[in-house]
């Protein structure tokens, strides 16, 4: 496998579209669609209601550009059509992570975010993330 990425994007002007329990459930599969996945893969990530924190990890052939455009298109496309368009703001933020940087801890940073945004007392009562490196 190749690079680590820690990948955040926002909502178009910050609207808060994954407030509806509905809607983050959607987008949530949508963001999980084996298909998006088969070489790259999705190690870490929380749907937040402004926004999506995620640690990517690309395959041999992929390109982060088109991985995250991918994971975009498919998230949005799942939304009912009264939802804002466009769903997710150009751009993106990433962060290359280095062998030293701990996997884990980068994994907590993310599973957390919804504590600090005082959204849930703990990840567990949080319903909207995953990941494979706790």
């Amino acid at each position: 496998m190749g690079q680590v990425y820690l990948i955040t994007f926002s909502t178009e002007c910050r609207l808060p579209a994954f407030t509806d329990p509905l809607h983050a459930a959607a987008a949530c599969r949508a963001i999980c669609d084996p298909r998006l996945w088969q070489n790259a893969g999705l190690l870490t990530w929380v749907l937040m209601p402004d926004h999506w924190h995620g640690l990517i990890q690309l395959g041999c052939r992929d390109a982060l550009a088109a991985t995250v455009r991918n994971l975009k298109s498919n998230s949005a496309r799942v939304l009912p059509t009264t939802v804002t368009r466009p769903v997710w703001a150009r751009g993106y933020h990433d962060r290359a992570l280095r062998r030293e940087d701990c996997l884990r801890a980068v994994s907590r940073y993310i599973v957390m975010n919804p504590v600090r945004a005082g959204l849930a007392a703990s990840p567990r009562d949080y319903p909207y993330w995953n990941t494979i490196c706790l």
